[in-house]
């Protein structure tokens, strides 16, 4: 398994959203400061609600901004049977209604997919519930709550 090009597809997929989010804030605060949206009374809201959507455009550019450095310089190691499951681990589980998931534990950016040869690759971050259940895992362990369990099938 190629994690590297994995590593450069996310981080194309956060340059993608970025370079939207950037369109998207430059739009918002546009409109947050055209001369149309002055408020005429106390009532009319356009602009403060334009200037609501501008800031928070704003902070959607610096989150991907900071998932894009995390990706940026994260180290994808080989897999550790003594160390476990860690940030930069494909992992690969099982449920048993048969259910299959591939998971990559990354820095940020979970949500994220990512296609391979012919699948698709969910981003998870050390913050997520699976995701913490995750770590110091290794073959054939389960993780999951309630109904669903996952068995880890193997790791990369």
């Amino acid at each position: 398994m190629d994690k590297q090009r994995l590593q450069q597809q996310v981080i194309q997929l956060l340059e993608n959203d970025l370079a939207a989010a950037i369109r998207a804030a430059q739009t918002a605060h546009e409109a947050a400061t055209h001369e149309e949206n002055i408020a005429e009374n106390k009532y009319d809201t356009l602009g403060l609600e334009a200037s609501y959507l501008a800031a928070g455009q704003a902070r959607r550019v610096e989150e991907i901004r900071q998932a894009l450095q995390a990706w940026r310089t994260v180290q994808l190691r080989a897999f550790d049977e003594q160390a476990g499951i860690q940030l930069g681990a494909l992992v690969e589980l099982s449920s048993d209604n048969g259910k299959r998931q591939c998971l990559l534990l990354g820095p940020d950016g979970a949500g994220l997919k990512v296609q391979r040869d012919g699948g698709e690759i969910m981003l998870i971050t050390p913050r997520a519930p699976l995701g913490q259940q995750l770590l110091g895992q290794g073959i054939g362990d389960e993780v999951g709550s309630g109904a669903l369990r996952w068995t880890i099938d193997q790791v990369h």
